[in-house]
């Protein structure tokens, strides 16, 4: 006996995003996948034009138009969509012209990919650093030999120097020596071992909240929204508090810069389940946002953003987000980062042993 199975179950079950609109590019009907996408019930997308929920995208709605006039289709390959409650995402998207008895109907899927996306530009992305890491620590290495060197020879030419004039210059040569060395220290990172212990991350991140509020150079407004149920973790407290601190400041500086009348950053905290970390899955995990509402990141800077030496700023140094990522590296944790204008949110994740939570 063949097996049976109504039209809209079949429909309700596909992870694909299925969308029928009429004539006026309104909304006549949409599976589960397709609500769970716009994060809207069926009643509310009914009659409703796709226009008002896709805010800005390479979604060409005037192609929709001709496409049913002619009565053709066509499908596009990893399309940002936009929707007009400022979410982001990518997706593979069909586009099918239908004739039925009620008139030209357009069937639109949409297959999202971005967790996809993600994690495969998250392999590509930490190997490329693990590789730029390990370069800038051969150099490092190779820079600070010479320097003690040169930083010896000074100090003993000072000692045979017949005219304190002349020690001005020796002086010069160990001051600058000793700027390079600071700066090849801060290239390699923290070399001390991480010391492990429990500690609640709310408490982490009020130190770091405090630190930033005490600068009075600006008026940015903090906000918090911490999820209690977050057990305490085993963290080393100064590493966490360093690099969410380091990515603070990048914000209250990009801030600052754009002259953002109203500069507010969110700290948010969730718990988030079967999480993958460079290819290493966390049945929980501790996910804090640092959300802010500037200028974003310029797109020649995502790529590369965790580099060395790497930054937008005029005076920066690159090293901030860099050392970050190697502080969250030491708790098999990663950091993600989505910017467009109006809202950059880097998100740390760092697992949680279930050991912990019966500790």
């Amino acid at each position: 006996m063949p097996f049976k199975m109504k039209t809209d179950t079949l429909l309700d079950n596909l992870s694909t995003a299925v969308i029928l609109l009429n004539e006026k590019l309104a909304i006549v009907e949409a599976n589960h996948a397709a609500q769970a996408m716009f994060e809207r019930s069926l009643n509310l997308l009914i009659d409703c034009p796709i226009k008002q929920l896709i805010a800005d995208s390479s979604l060409d709605f005037i192609r929709f138009t001709q496409d049913m006039q002619h009565g053709e289709g066509y499908s596009d390959g990893d399309v940002q969509i936009s929707f007009a409650d400022g979410r982001h995402t990518h997706a593979d998207v069909t586009v099918t012209c239908l004739h039925t008895a009620e008139g030209v109907t357009l069937l639109l899927e949409v297959r999202l990919i971005e967790q996809q996306k993600k994690i495969s530009q998250e392999t590509q992305q930490w190997a490329q650093q693990q590789a730029a890491r390990e370069l800038i620590r051969g150099l490092a290495h190779e820079i600070k030999n010479p320097l003690g060197g040169i930083r010896g020879a000074a100090q003993l030419l000072e000692k045979e120097l017949p005219s304190a004039d002349l020690k001005e210059f020796t002086t010069m040569i160990i001051e600058q020596s000793d700027r390079l060395r600071n700066l090849v220290d801060r290239l390699l990172g923290p070399n001390s071992r991480p010391n492990f212990q429990s500690h609640n991350i709310h408490r982490v991140l009020e130190k770091v909240i405090t630190l930033v509020q005490l600068d009075l150079s600006h008026n940015i407004v903090i906000d918090r929204d911490y999820d209690p149920s977050i057990p305490e973790s085993i963290i080393d407290q100064d590493m966490v508090q360093q690099a969410v601190l380091n990515i603070m400041r990048n914000s209250v500086q990009a801030l600052m810069q754009s002259e953002q009348s109203e500069g507010k950053i969110n700290v948010v905290t969730r718990i988030e389940r079967q999480v993958t970390i460079h290819g290493e899955r966390h049945p929980l995990a501790m996910k804090i946002s640092l959300v802010d509402n500037g200028p974003g990141i310029p797109s020649e800077l995502k790529d590369t953003l965790f580099y060395p030496m790497v930054t937008g700023k005029k005076e920066g140094t690159g090293l901030g987000l860099s050392i970050a990522q190697t502080l969250i590296d030491h708790h098999r944790g990663k950091i993600d980062v989505e910017s467009w204008s109006g809202h950059t949110e880097f998100t740390l994740y760092i697992p949680i042993n279930r050991k912990e939570l019966n500790s």
